[in-house]
């Protein structure tokens, strides 16, 4: 089989023939049919994420058709078409990961290859609204945006919600959530081109972050807000402390800006915040989203399709975060 391998850190992905997949039990092999890419594989690429172990196949993504099953597996799930929930081993409990959570795509080999291994409980039939590669752009930003909606920050229609860095994969699915449940979304970005491109998916306005009076025009239109969905953090975040509401929920999935400077910590108290970390989603979540997406009948937003081999290409565009929507991998 072909799989596009990361042989070091800070090197290009170098596509590499290997021995086809037999699964042990448990376990299925699905010949993959499209994935996607996640910021997360361009950080590994540049070394920024723990532990990580070369030479690997990246991508956390995917939807592909069960060839192989098991000892022990249901013999139904033999030929369906699949997606993959890349988080894995989540533990018991549903208010956070357990030690032993992990990430598909690092440190088990990903979906950027024709085939891939995979616990039989990891698996969730495609629905039938998607195509292949629409499907493939689904689970690990659409479940980190299920549960910083709805698990954690807890938003119903009505509230006012605002939505960081508009743009990628993660994002354009909240802006879709969100305003499917009859909320009214915010967003910012650096790009005027993106803020269009947001209001034309559901969002009523949009603000450039590197204009210093986003937030007070932010204000001006909505007032406070009620739920912020943020992955930057650094120096912004006290701003985002100002334009919360009284009881006001802060959600952070990624901080891409570093710390903030400072906190302003009476603001916080006196509000009566909720400063929020959300990572991923369980397999409650998981499944709770493919329900949620596939009773709105949403569809994720694709930016570009890329071939197998092409995927030093999209990882470049990642890099200048020029997307609007995931970047996605055909496999053939």
């Amino acid at each position: 089989m072909k799989a596009m391998i990361l042989p070091e850190i800070k090197s290009a992905l170098v596509q590499t023939e290997r021995l086809d997949l037999k699964p042990q039990a448990g376990e299925v092999v699905v010949s993959l049919l499209a994935a996607a890419l996640n910021r997360r594989d361009f950080w590994i690429t540049q070394g920024k994420y723990p532990g990580i172990q070369t030479p690997i196949v990246l991508g956390s993504d995917g939807c592909g058709i069960v060839v192989e099953i098991g000892a022990g597996v249901a013999d139904e799930w033999k030929g369906k078409t699949v997606i993959i929930n890349p988080g894995w081993f989540w533990g018991d409990k549903q208010t956070s990961q357990s030690a032993d959570f992990q990430i598909l795509g690092l440190p088990h080999d990903g979906t950027l290859a024709e085939q891939i291994l995979v616990p039989c409980e990891m698996l969730h039939l495609k629905p039938d609204y998607l195509s292949d590669t629409e499907a493939a752009a689904l689970p690990l930003a659409g479940v980190t945006a299920y549960r910083a909606l709805f698990s954690r920050a807890k938003l119903v229609a009505g509230e006012k919600v605002l939505i960081t860095g508009a743009g990628g994969g993660v994002s354009t699915f909240l802006i879709q959530f969100a305003t499917a449940v009859g909320a009214e979304v915010f967003v910012t970005s650096s790009s005027s081109e993106k803020i269009q491109q947001a209001i034309e998916l559901g969002a009523v306005a949009g603000f450039i972050y590197t204009h210093n009076d986003w937030a007070e025009r932010l204000q001006e239109k909505a007032g406070s807000i009620d739920v912020v969905i943020d992955s930057a953090a650094g120096a912004n975040y006290n701003r985002l402390i100002d334009i919360a509401s009284f009881g006001g929920r802060i959600v952070n999935y990624g901080a891409t800006a570093g710390a903030p400077e400072r906190m302003d910590i009476f603001k916080v108290y006196w509000k009566q915040l909720s400063l929020l970390g959300s990572t991923m989603g369980s397999p409650d979540d998981f499944q709770a989203m493919l329900d949620f997406v596939t009773r709105h009948l949403i569809k994720p937003i694709i930016d570009s399709v890329f071939q197998l081999a092409e995927v030093n290409s999209a990882l470049e565009q990642m890099k200048v975060s020029s997307q609007f929507g995931k970047l996605v991998v055909k496999i053939e």
